[in-house]
């Protein structure tokens, strides 16, 4: 067990932060791991070969994020500066990361896997060179694997938070740290975390805490002290089990009153991503009838659209999301 000093500045600096980027590094490494996790299957079939087509599977990810529960690289996770950074701008921070940095955490990565690949090498050699290779590769894998769930993934965040802040507000810092993850307890000086054997002190940390939730982790808990940020605590969010859950959507009736049956059909459709062939053979209409209808939707902004090689899929937005699950009158 290891334990890291948590006095009273530091707690008043205890925050949330939803971070792209830690879907995306958790996100990827399920999807390289090859099992069939029933929790995210759905995605899993859709999104894996989709992922291979692109290449995700045999270039800078294959060596950085290889799968399992080992280390990654602290550099790829920098500490969210704001409570919902974008993906640019945490892209940004990954870019600025100096490249010393960048080395100590190669050298750490090639300590837990007993070798180096050549990517990782060339990385180590030439940060300056090759950061940009990686961060084109992220980008990649975001567009590919996670923008077209976004709104639903994000949605799901944002209610682990707001769940959370709802426990600090009615019983304090202490119930919310002793309720995080099983494998963190709380007596008031500092937290212990069962499971970790490395030592956290303090003074080799920035101050506060970071608590970041995500959809793609398994049960145990991710830390992350890479001074001069302050720690990050990583957890499986509330609701995971629920995330590619077909939704129903009582307002269906009511909302083809206002936008029109096709188009009603078409987001109710778009429970998963998908392209324009796709819709038409799900739902009967012409592709021609489904693209001129989705354009409306885009406009309106309650679809949006993802390329992914020479197929474009469309997914719902976070407004279509909500108008979607509103009860039925």
């Amino acid at each position: 067990m290891a334990e890291l000093a948590l006095p009273a500045h530091d707690v008043a600096r205890v925050r949330f932060a939803v971070s792209p980027l830690w879907q995306l590094t958790t996100g990827y490494r399920l999807l390289a791991s090859g099992t069939a996790d029933p929790v995210h299957r759905r995605w899993l079939d859709q999104v894996r070969p989709r992922a291979a087509a692109a290449g995700l599977d045999r270039r800078w990810l294959a060596e950085l994020l290889p799968p399992g529960t080992g280390y990654v690289p602290d550099f790829l996770n920098p500490a969210p500066a704001t409570p919902a950074p974008t993906l640019d701008e945490e892209l940004a921070a990954v870019a600025a990361t100096p490249a010393e940095r960048i080395r100590a955490d190669l050298d750490h990565l090639r300590h837990h896997q007993g070798r180096s690949g050549p990517r990782a090498r060339a990385l180590r050699a030439d940060p300056a060179a090759h950061l940009p290779g990686l961060l084109a590769e992220l980008r990649i894998c975001w567009e590919t694997a996670l923008a077209p769930h976004w709104p639903r993934i994000r949605a799901l965040l944002d209610a682990d938070v707001f769940q959370r802040a709802g426990q600090l507000a009615r019983h304090g810092t202490g119930h919310l740290l002793n309720s995080l993850h099983p494998q963190v307890t709380w007596d008031g000086a500092g937290l212990h975390l069962e499971r970790r054997a490395r030592a956290l002190a303090r003074h080799a940390t920035g101050s506060g805490l970071l608590l970041v939730p995500t959809a793609f982790k398994g049960p145990g808990l991710s830390t992350l002290i890479a001074p001069p940020d302050p720690p990050q605590l990583a957890y499986r969010a509330h609701g995971t089990g629920d995330l590619w859950h077909r939704r129903t959507t009582p307002a269906t009736d009511a909302l083809a009153a206002v936008l029109g049956r096709a188009r009603t059909l078409l987001l109710a459709e778009l429970d998963t991503p998908a392209s324009t062939t796709e819709l038409a053979r799900r739902t009967g209409l012409s592709r021609a009838h489904v693209s001129q209808n989705l354009t409306a939707l885009r406009a309106a902004g309650l679809a949006t659209a993802h390329r992914t090689g020479r197929t474009v899929r469309y997914a719902r937005t976070a407004v279509a999301e909500a108008l979607l699950s509103a009860p039925g009158r």
